[in-house]
């Protein structure tokens, strides 16, 4: 899942000597495939460890190395001068210590260095390292430098590292590294300094251990909700129902399975929130009683069902002024008379209606088909319906949010 913008960027990516740039390949494939140009720049323990052949192969463009920087074939081409003026986004993984080092202290000696230090783009640095490399104070120091000048330095991830030892310092997934560089090349940051709260996924309801009530909901509407407003500029927490999606990078997870859980979690949350988008697909219903034992097979069985409290208006009936509160609306019939209902019913500022009926829409598509309705007080019209895939869906949904914040102040 990439957002529409990504195609035809430019990317260059400086891979330094940490084992993990055996992974690069895969991720300059993502990014072509995203229909991104990408340039590569190996520094020379780098070269020992993934061949320039393979990344020139995937990226069809010539992989700089440091030998370009002054060799009478290519140095006249000033190299690191000519790449940082053609990329959008400098992006460096795996960022070894030396390497942070190199780019904190504005060291130009390699080619990699001289192209950190010409570039004015955006930067983000995915450190890989042993753990204690990490955790050293130089090392911090050195991030906290980078991050003083607006560079991203993302932090690595926790699991099982190359020298033997468990720890903080794995390059993350290519999806996360995908993720940051999407952020940092979105042209939109209207939603910079924002907190948003999304819910997402169904709620599972459990009869016994091994049974429950639920819907054909999967997630995924909220999570490109969660990856459009983090590309936007927000702090992102997503509350998600049982899902099997990753999350996007740099946002708050937080995992409940039950209704219950999901308002606890919720109402947590609440306070320090300035949008609440309630996309998840909560259960109405839960049964009366759980049986802690999986009941047997027999002839005929009944379940008495009690409701389940109403999040979103739970929350309207806490939000503060100022906070924006969303609802979903799926729908089968008498769409906009519904979702205009849902609003006053439960003192929502708008809700997102769709026909999940539809082919293309609705639970489990990778496209959605909404409109979105406005509360009466504001005088808004519907807006036109939003059709496409489902991040370019939350991209129109968030292009509403803003107007609707702008007209508010």
């Amino acid at each position: 899942m990439f957002p529409k913008w990504a195609s035809n960027k430019k990317i260059l990516l400086g891979i330094s000597g940490g084992i993990a740039a055996y992974k690069t390949p895969e991720l300059v494939r993502a990014w072509i495939k995203s229909g991104c140009e990408v340039e590569v720049i190996l520094t020379e323990t780098a070269v020992r460890l993934v061949s320039p052949l393979t990344l020139s192969t995937l990226s069809k463009r010539k992989v700089w190395l440091d030998a370009d920087f002054t060799s009478d074939e290519s140095g006249w081409k000033i190299p690191h001068i000519s790449l940082s003026l053609w990329a959008d986004v400098l992006v460096v993984a795996p960022c070894t210590a030396n390497v942070l080092r190199m780019a904190a202290s504005g060291d130009a000696g390699t080619l990699l260095g001289a192209a950190l230090l010409a570039c004015s783009k955006p930067k983000v640095f995915f450190p890989a390292m042993n753990d204690r490399m990490w955790a050293n104070p130089a090392t911090k120091e050195n991030a906290r430098i980078l991050e003083s000048r607006g560079c991203v330095v993302v932090d690595p991830d926790s699991g099982s590292l190359a020298c033997g030892y468990e720890g903080k310092g794995r390059l993350p997934s290519t999806e996360a590294i995908l993720d940051e560089t999407w952020a940092a090349l979105c042209p939109i940051k209207d939603l910079a300094g924002k907190k948003v709260l999304i819910t997402a996924g169904p709620t599972h309801e459990y009869i016994d251990p091994v049974r429950f009530i639920s819907n054909p909901s999967t997630g995924k509407m909220g999570y490109a909700l969660a990856a459009e407003a983090r590309y936007r500029g927000a702090s992102v927490t997503l509350i998600s129902g049982p899902s099997a999606l990753r999350a996007p990078s740099s946002v708050k997870l937080i995992e409940t399975v039950t209704a219950l859980e999901m308002l606890d979690a919720c109402l947590s949350e609440l306070p320090e929130s300035d949008i609440i988008i309630k996309a998840a697909a909560v259960g109405d219903y839960r049964p009366a009683k759980y049986s802690p034992q999986k009941i047997k097979r027999r002839d005929g069985m009944t379940i008495d069902l009690i409701q389940n409290p109403d999040i979103a208006l739970e929350l309207s009936r806490r939000k503060k002024p100022g906070q924006i509160l969303a609802g979903f609306a799926a729908e089968t019939e008498d769409i906009s008379a519904n979702a205009i209902k849902k609003i006053s019913s439960k003192n929502l500022d708008l809700v997102v209606a769709n026909d999940v009926s539809e082919s293309d829409a609705g639970f489990g598509t990778d496209t959605n088909r909404v409109r979105v309705y406005f509360a009466e007080k504001y005088g808004l019209p519907p807006s036109p319906a939003i059709f496409g895939t489902k991040l370019e869906t939350a991209a129109g949904i968030f292009d509403q949010l803003v107007r609707l914040d702008q007209i508010r102040k």
